[in-house]
């Protein structure tokens, strides 16, 4: 088992798809502060997918990693934080990037995570900026999108308005 994902609890009903053979998977996790804003990183001006774009922590799932191990890495590579628990599974979709790597199936969580929530380790210069964003700066998260692109806003808005509190 990979040190990132040491003792990661996994609330009942959690499902974790298994990519099946020749398919790309993403996975992101919507990670909540004591306050109950959402964490996003700003993506670096230079990267191929969304650039200059607000996101949440997550990235590509390995030929033959699970989808627990890649939501625990992505997690410690990004933030520098450690994956303590999976409370829900928020979407699974499917979309095609404007990078010519074809169609991705994407895994969303809404998990809790180890570490200090206010000074992340940011994975310079993948990312070059960090906030927590509550309902009142949630536009900020459709900033460099077009309106077709709006799911970082839209996933995490939602989370927000289901009152995913702490439990």
């Amino acid at each position: 088992m990979p040190d990132e994902q040491r003792d990661v609890a996994v609330d009942n009903g959690v499902e974790f798809p298994v990519p099946a053979d020749g398919e790309v998977w993403v996975v992101g996790a919507v990670i909540l502060n004591q306050d109950g804003k959402a964490f996003a990183q700003k993506r670096g001006p230079g990267r191929r997918l969304f650039p200059d774009c607000w996101d949440i922590v997550g990235g590509h799932v390995e030929a033959g990693e699970p989808l627990l191990d890649a939501l625990a890495r992505e997690i410690t590579e990004e933030t520098g934080w450690h994956l303590r628990r999976v409370r829900q599974l928020l979407d699974v979709s499917t979309w095609t990037g404007d990078d010519g790597n074809g169609t991705r199936r994407e895994a969303d969580y809404l998990v809790e995570v180890d570490g200090d929530l206010t000074h992340p380790r940011l994975e310079r210069p993948k990312h070059t900026a960090h906030d927590w964003f509550g309902p009142d700066t949630l536009p900020r998260l459709k900033e460099n999108r077009a309106p077709a692109t709006y799911f970082i806003h839209d996933l995490i808005a939602r989370v927000l308005r289901d009152d995913h509190g702490r439990t």
